[in-house]
């Protein structure tokens, strides 16, 4: 066995009764390692309550794979940090890979909107055919301005159809900080869309 200290000691023989289901071993584990490696999601992931998020469901993992430890091939608290970082670097894939995604959908929604410019061409006076330009572009504006969660999140409302819940459940944040990005996202939008369409003071 690797480093035969008492608290690595400690440690293996709680993940040992982890493995077979002892959830006061678990809640024992929790307290000791707890802190430390909320340290290691927050190292990776930058916010608290991303790595809030994520070191529960390091520990899910623990509970469900602690039979899978090796005393001989680490220490508990290497095989733990490892848990963690390994589902904090899985959650930040798929964060770029949902915001290459928004960002294809922002750019899908702009060219509809050029499209829509151009078939307005063959029809509207020179007016109508500025107004739509105009619109096109201060949406295009405004949109580049928001947060990354709030374009990210009225992207996947709208765009996508997603509901608060569903939007919750595929960013893995709470209901709350959904519906605040979503809500927060269409006021900026609306505060700037206003801004942009007002006449120039002074003329």
């Amino acid at each position: 066995m690797l480093n035969h200290t008492p608290e690595n000691q400690r440690l293996v023989n709680l993940l040992a009764r982890v493995a077979l289901r002892d959830q006061q071993a678990f809640k024992e584990l929790y307290d000791l390692t707890s802190a430390h490696l909320y340290g290691v999601a927050l190292r990776y992931l930058r916010t608290a309550s991303t790595a809030e998020d994520i070191l529960q469901e390091a520990y899910i993992n623990v509970w469900q794979q602690a039979g899978t430890y090796a005393a001989t091939l680490s220490a508990p608290m290497t095989w733990l940090i490892s848990v963690v970082r390994n589902k904090a670097l899985d959650h930040l894939r798929k964060f770029k890979r949902e915001m290459e995604s928004t960002v294809q959908s922002i750019d899908d929604v702009d060219a509809g909107a050029e499209g829509q410019v151009d078939a307005i061409a063959d029809h509207a006076d020179p007016h109508e055919l500025f107004s739509a330009a105009t619109e096109a572009m201060v949406l295009k504006r405004c949109v580049a301005q928001l947060d990354a969660p709030q374009r990210q999140s009225l992207a996947l409302a709208f765009y996508d159809g997603l509901s608060h819940s569903e939007l919750a459940e595929h960013l893995r944040v709470p209901l709350g900080t959904a519906k605040a990005w979503v809500r927060r996202g269409l006021e900026r939008l609306r505060k700037c869309i206003e801004a942009q369409q007002q006449p120039a003071a002074g003329g």
